[in-house]
């Protein structure tokens, strides 16, 4: 009788051992899941936080008075269609419409660049984990193309409108009339046409991704650019 209840202590001893065992493991897994959900939702966090801060610096960047004019990474240069004309032009002493359009170009676009904020945030509002996954694993400028990819399209149609506007208020239209108006009147020379809010609409834009890339690259690689302690965990690794 002894050695039948010691049998049964035995294997009810050794299942409680085996049961404790299993319920352990679970847990283990259950708590690294839950790690893992945590672990993912703090890096898009960190992501979103780095990508709203980078794009909020490259717009505030390109807005101000000489934010493309006196930036030569993203100026808007004289329309390569009409580079003649600047060239013919400032040689017979009409350097001033030149230096003007020029000016006038650049200032319509810091005038548009604003509008670029909330089609940003709501690229960044509709980030997918698998969106974040591919941008951290992804070059320096990742998530420029990823906003390339997402907002180009709106932000011209946004942009557009805005500029045209702005190359009559900010005299582009006029100093551009003006300096072919010069340019037709010497004997011989050829007619030019230019379509100047597509040009500097698509100048604007590639002036606003190049800020953006360049901030990008600033929080991945300049510990001193990743301003919160979210920042400092997900891309101080």
């Amino acid at each position: 009788m002894k050695r039948s209840f010691l049998l049964i202590l035995v294997l009810v001893f050794s299942s409680t051992l085996v049961y404790a065992g299993l319920i352990d493991d679970v847990m283990k897994g259950v708590g690294g899941a839950q790690k893992g959900e945590t672990d993912e939702g703090t890096t898009a966090s960190g992501l979103k936080e780095a990508l709203s801060i980078g794009t909020e610096n490259a717009v505030k960047n390109v807005s101000r008075i000489d934010g493309y004019f006196g930036n030569q990474a993203i100026k808007i240069l004289m329309p390569e269609k009409i580079q003649k004309v600047a060239d013919v032009l400032g040689k017979v002493g009409y350097q001033k419409q030149v230096d003007d359009f020029v000016l006038s170009m650049n200032r319509a676009a810091e005038k548009a660049a604003p509008k670029a904020t909330s089609f940003f945030v709501d690229a960044i509002k509709e980030m997918t984990f698998e969106d974040a996954r591919k941008i951290l694993g992804g070059g320096d400028t990742a998530a420029t193309e990823f906003f390339r990819e997402k907002t180009h399209d709106k932000l011209y149609s946004a942009f557009k409108p805005v500029i045209s506007s702005s190359v009559n208020e900010v005299g582009a239209a006029r100093s551009y009339k003006e300096m072919m108006g010069k340019y037709e009147s010497i004997p011989f020379m050829d007619k030019k046409s230019l379509d100047l809010d597509h040009y500097v609409t698509n100048k604007a834009l590639d002036g606003l991704f190049h800020m953006v890339g360049r901030e990008e690259k600033k929080i991945r690689t300049d510990p001193a650019a990743r301003v919160t302690d979210l920042l400092k965990t997900v891309f101080g690794k």
